[in-house]
Order: structure tokens, then sequence, then C-alpha cells
């Protein structure tokens, strides 16, 4: 029986894997999709790729292409990425943060950990948030595959980027400094037993720290980061004298 595979554009989480399928099913004898690498493989196909991708904008936007060589060729070379090339956009916004936050504390006369903690989650909280924001609606689906508030109300997955961003301004403006890092210790403690049952799991899903812009894979990597997060509230809930200066 004759196969066609495709290249499948808009898929973000296991979720648009099972709505894509859902559809291609009624078009061929069998339908194989994959988030990594995002691809659709049916086996005699009983439609053509217009016909395919007409019923696939019904329910969102996703587009099928065909795999040239030369796309399946760029496919495997994203597939053995090394480990630094997968995470550099997170690796540079993490480097910028520091290099930022650490030039307010030179600009001081001195590093005082006390003022540099809740300058950092400032950068990290705003730039975190506005990523998100780019595709709030992408974000959200993608949350609601590993978080456990997003799960349960798909809401918060909308309204996470908003919390985020509250965040960084309280910290910037040092509104009730003590109500914002227990804020923030549930809001990154949440996060980070999701994100742990997640890897655990060996989920096939997209980490949505920075978004959908980014094809970051969920990872020990993303437990760090939301660990970082909960330890630095934590350290400043512990130091009374943290916003005294």
């Amino acid at each position: 029986m004759p196969t066609m595979k495709y290249q499948v554009s808009g898929l973000t989480c296991s979720g648009c894997v099972n709505r894509v399928k859902n559809v291609l099913v009624d078009h061929a004898d069998l339908v194989e999709v994959t988030l990594t690498p995002p691809e659709a493989t049916l086996t005699n196909p009983k439609s053509d790729i217009n016909a395919l991708n007409t019923a696939l904008s019904l329910i969102g936007n996703y587009q099928l292409s065909p795999l040239t060589t030369d796309k399946v060729t760029a496919m495997n070379k994203q597939e053995t990425k090394s480990w630094f090339a997968t995470y550099q956009p997170l690796l540079l916004v993490f480097t910028y943060i520091l290099i930022v936050t650490f030039v307010v504390e030179i600009a001081h006369g001195s590093v005082e950990l006390s003022r540099w903690m809740p300058n950092f989650m400032v950068g990290f909280f705003i730039v975190f948030s506005f990523f998100k924001m780019l595709d709030l609606a992408g974000f959200a689906n993608s949350y609601a595959m590993y978080d456990l508030l997003a799960k349960r109300f798909n809401s918060y997955g909308f309204i996470y980027p908003f919390i985020e961003l509250g965040l960084g301004l309280g910290y910037l403006l040092q509104w009730h400094p003590t109500l914002i890092n227990w804020a923030t210790l549930l809001v990154m403690g949440i996060s980070t037993v999701g994100v742990v049952l997640a890897v655990m799991r060996k989920q096939a899903i997209k980490c949505a720290c920075l978004g959908t812009g980014f094809n970051l894979p969920m990872s020990t990597v993303t437990i760090v980061e939301d660990l970082l997060m909960v330890a630095m509230a934590l350290a400043m809930l512990l130091m009374p004298t943290i916003f005294l200066h």
C-alpha cells in the first residue's frame, strides 16, 4: 500500500497530535502522527494534500506540507542537535538577565545577594511573561499538558503569564515583599511538581517556559529553572532584611 509522509506545522503538544490524528484517520487506512519530529504518515491515503489541509483548518492552525529530501535532512539534523544548541534560547535569556542584574550590583559599588535576588526575579518574570504572551492561546494549550492547575482549569493557562508579570512588577516596586515571595513560592512550587511528573513520565511535550516560539523539550533543565525561583523566594522569606537597604 502507498505511504505518504508529511511535515505538520502548528503542533505544540500531544493534544495537538491527537486532534490532527482524529481528523486524518478519515482520510487513510492507517495514520501515525508524531510531535517530535512533527510528522504525519498516512498509509493508503484517500485524499490529496489540499483536502487534508482543508479538513485540518477546521480544527486549528495546522497544515501539512510534503516532506522533501531537504526537509528530511534538516529535521534529522534538528533531532541530533547538541544539548547546548537545543537549550540555547533559554540559556541566552538567563545569561542576559544575569549580566544585567550583576551590572546593576556593580553600579551600586558592591554585590549584595539581598538586592541581587529580587532584581533577578524582576528580569526573570517580566521577560518570561513576555514570551508567553506572544502566543497566549498556544502557551495555554501547551501548559495544560503538564501543569497541575492548568490541567484542571483551562483558564489558568491564560492567566499564568499575567501572574508572572504581576510578580515581576511586585519585585520591581518592592510591594509587600513577604506576600510576593509567598506567592512566588506557591506558583513556582506547583509548576515544579507538574514539570517533575512530566519528566518522570517521559512525556514528549514542549516546555512552555518561553512560550511557543521556541522548540524546547521538557527536561531536567526546566526543573532546575523552576527550582531556582522556588529557592530564591524561600531564601528571601528567610532573610527579614531583604528589602531594607
